[in-house]
This record gives C-alpha cells, sequence and structure tokens, in this order.
C-alpha cells in the first residue's frame, strides 16, 4: 500500500506542475497551414514561452502565437476530444485548439511604422529597410508583398506577418476587420522559441536580431 500510495502521489504531482508550466510557463501548439514555411512546416510542431508578453516583452523579429482577435479564422465547428487526449491537453503535452490560434512573424512593435514596398521590394520598419533571409517567395518575384502598405502600429498593438508572404492572410490582409489588422498584446499567447517535433526539425527558433538591429524605437 505504501508503494501504491508513493506512485500516487508522484503521479497527482507531476500532472499538477505539468498543468502549472502548460498555465503559467510554457505550452505546446501544432502548425496547421503553410503561412510559416519555410521556417515551420504543417503539422510541426512548437515550444511556446508563456512569460512573453506577460513578463518579458516581445521583440520584433519573435515568432508568436496569439488568439484570434477576430475574423482572421473561420468558424470551428465543435470537436470531440477523447479521454487522453483531454489529459494530454490539460497537462500540456498535446493543443487541440491550436486550430484555434495563428503562428506568424512580429514585425512592428507600438508606434512602429512599416511601409512596403522600396524599390528594391524590401519593407521597412521605421524607415529602416530590412534584409529578412526568413521570408518565403515565389520563384522570380523579389518584393517581400504582394500588396504595399503603410500603417503605424498602436498602443497595445502589434503587426503580424507570415514568412510565407504570398500565403500568408496576415496583418496586411485583416485592414478593413475591425482591429485595422493589429493584434492587441492581451492576444498574444507567447513567443515560440523551439521546434520540437518532428525530431527532424528539431531547432532553436531565430528571431533574426541582426535583421532588426538597425531599427530605432518609435519616438515616444
Amino acid at each position: 500500500m505504501t508503494l501504491l500510495r508513493d506512485v500516487l502521489v508522484i503521479f497527482v504531482v507531476a500532472v499538477l506542475v505539468s498543468f502549472l508550466i502548460k498555465t503559467f510557463v510554457a505550452r505546446s501548439f501544432y502548425i496547421p497551414s503553410g503561412s510559416m514555411e519555410n521556417t515551420l512546416q504543417i503539422n510541426d510542431r512548437i515550444i511556446v514561452n508563456e512569460l512573453q508578453p506577460k513578463v518579458f516583452p516581445l521583440q520584433r523579429g519573435d515568432v508568436v502565437v496569439f488568439k484570434d482577435p477576430g475574423g482572421w479564422l473561420p468558424a470551428q465547428p465543435p470537436v470531440a476530444t477523447n479521454p487522453l487526449s483531454a489529459v494530454l491537453d490539460f497537462v500540456g503535452l498535446s493543443a487541440s485548439d491550436s486550430d484555434q490560434h495563428l503562428v506568424k512573424r512580429l514585425i512592428g512593435l507600438p508606434g512602429d511604422t512599416i511601409t512596403c514596398c522600396n524599390a528594391l521590394g524590401q519593407m521597412s520598419v521605421n524607415g529602416v529597410p530590412l534584409k529578412e533571409p526568413y521570408v518565403l517567395l515565389p520563384a522570380g518575384v523579389e518584393a517581400v508583398s504582394r500588396d504595399d502598405f503603410s500603417v503605424t502600429v498602436p498602443p497595445g498593438k502589434i503587426w503580424v506577418m507570415g514568412d510565407n508572404r504570398y500565403n500568408s492572410a496576415d496583418s496586411r490582409y485583416h485592414q478593413n476587420d475591425p482591429g485595422k489588422g493589429f493584434v492587441p498584446l492581451d492576444d498574444v499567447v507567447g513567443r515560440a522559441f523551439v521546434l520540437s517535433w518532428p525530431v527532424s526539425h528539431w531547432t532553436w527558433l531565430d528571431d533574426y536580431s541582426n535583421t532588426f538591429s538597425g531599427v530605432q524605437n518609435a519616438k515616444g
């Protein structure tokens, strides 16, 4: 009986710790679409640091997971989950609600002005043209966006774009929505920092700080 009790206590503690980690520290998501190729492939799994932006600030170039700000995703029918999936969701080892979230790269912080495209097809942040090695473009295309745009990010919001620029319904294509394409920081679940599955894809996710190193924060 003592052994059984000890095993039960260890199991309960492990589940509780996993739940607390999922709730406050880290969480797993799978990638349901190709909008972040070639950085992330469909059905890849990522680990998300939930301390950003709750405790630590986000940076330009971070890969972020966020809840639908409203109208970005089609309505999802209820999905029946089996008991095992429910348990894995509870402890953070699965993410059945991944298709209710979006994954994009953070391009603009509050106050930033983002414009595209210049004569070289580059996007600029606060007047600084960016060299974006993570962007996937169709063969023979140089412009990093099909459509030109110029926006200034309001307080408490961010501007996000997919790495697969010609196959990503990101901030650019929600400017007619009530949120004008901006994502509230309160909707950000966290920053993705590890591509965890499949094993052959395992890697730390780069925020490409060199790409944004010359960008100054917006005045005020």
